[in-house]
């Protein structure tokens, strides 16, 4: 097939956890054989903090660690439609983009057929900025892609779309796999950014003051960190080692012990069920995992088998020490992580998903021929 994805960026993950997903899924469908482009915004948000923060050299090193993915840059006031969407089959356009651009490709879509269209939701905005989501003009889209159930269940029941689909993130095992390391640098390491006060309490409850309370050697990678964070991590005696190119955080993983994860308070309170990529990946490079509180609704693990939980601060610092202290279940839970993720939460199975779903839809006439009809 000849796909067309308009995303907000494939070259840039900085605090932008989206872009993992849709490289490993670009990945895999090159390496079936189809002709995929990705078409993201000239002077992105997350791109221009990358480099502004980081400089150039980590495109250079992203196109070294993926040399078969580019992206296409457009400016949104010159974007040629016409030009771009002509003999495509599939076009899959995100929910970050601008509503204006959804519309257009909705209308495009609607003049000419000739391609199915998905529209893809990986944020929690289809709850927490309601009003925003509602303006999404999908009447042209074959369907919505939601990253959980309860995402999917919203767009059904108010009308956004006709069809939707549920279509979790997952791991590109590609690059995130398991790493032999000789040597620990650490006992404790977590990669993830601040989240706008969307967790400030739970990252102090559930990582920062166990650190400091069990005397643990640590580092956190991530960005948007402010001041009153950084102090909190001094204080606790925690390493902050700024932003980190998300293929690299395999590398990471095997130089320490344990992970956790801390999902942001609106997935626990209002999307049970989903957990964001970062748990997928820890598994998948064969880590051991403790969480603090989350409802896995859609039973995509075995919380206890593939990960422990903890549900307090007492809690964690018992579920940090038994891992810390027993090669055994250290052992066992990384193994058993690992075997879940490459049964069912690998980006071969997405694709695999992908493809059933747009093999069962219908390819719809464009207006235009209905109305010569």
């Amino acid at each position: 097939m000849k796909i067309s994805m308009f995303y907000h960026s494939l070259l840039s993950d900085w605090n932008h956890g989206n872009a993992h997903f849709l490289r490993g899924v670009v990945a895999d469908l090159l390496s079936r054989g189809h002709d995929v482009k990705v078409y993201e915004p000239k002077d992105n948000w997350s791109l221009t903090n990358l480099i502004q923060g980081h400089g150039e050299s980590f495109i250079q090193e992203f196109q070294q660690t993926y040399p078969q993915l580019k992206s296409i840059f457009y400016e949104a006031d010159q974007i040629n439609l016409s030009e771009l969407l002509k003999d495509q089959d599939l076009v899959i356009v995100h929910e970050w983009n601008e509503h204006q651009l959804v519309k257009a490709i909705g209308e495009y879509r609607a003049q000419v057929g000739g391609f199915k269209l998905l529209f893809h939701d990986t944020h929690h905005r289809a709850v927490t900025e309601k009003a925003s989501m509602e303006q999404y003009d999908l009447r042209h889209y074959d369907g919505v892609l939601a990253f959980g159930n309860v995402i999917r269940d919203i767009y059904l029941k108010e009308g956004w779309t006709k069809n939707a689909w549920t279509w979790h993130e997952a791991a590109d095992t590609r690059i995130f796999h398991p790493i032999e390391s000789a040597e620990k640098e650490g006992d404790l390491v977590w990669v993830g950014n601040w989240g706008d006060n969307e967790r400030t309490q739970e990252l102090q409850t559930y990582l920062i003051d166990p650190v400091k309370e069990l005397g643990l050697k640590a580092k956190i990678y991530g960005v948007r960190y402010p001041d009153t964070a950084l102090k909190a991590l001094a204080d606790a005696g925690i390493e902050y080692a700024n932003w980190l190119p998300n293929y690299k955080a395999p590398e990471v993983f095997a130089k320490y012990r344990v992970t956790v994860h801390v999902p942001r308070r609106p997935y626990v309170e209002s999307l049970p069920g989903i957990p964001t990529i970062r748990p997928f990946e820890a598994m998948a490079c064969g880590i051991p995992l403790v969480c603090s509180p989350w409802n896995d609704a859609e039973h995509l693990f075995t919380p206890g088998t593939d990960f422990l939980v903890a549900d307090s601060k007492e809690s964690m610092k018992a579920q940090l020490s038994k891992i810390l202290n027993d090669a055994t279940t250290a052992k066992t839970l990384a193994e058993n992580g690992l075997k879940t993720i490459l049964a069912k939460h690998t980006c071969t199975h997405r694709v695999n998903e992908l493809l059933q779903i747009v093999d069962s839809l219908e390819l719809e006439p464009s207006s235009a021929v209905n109305t010569a009809e």
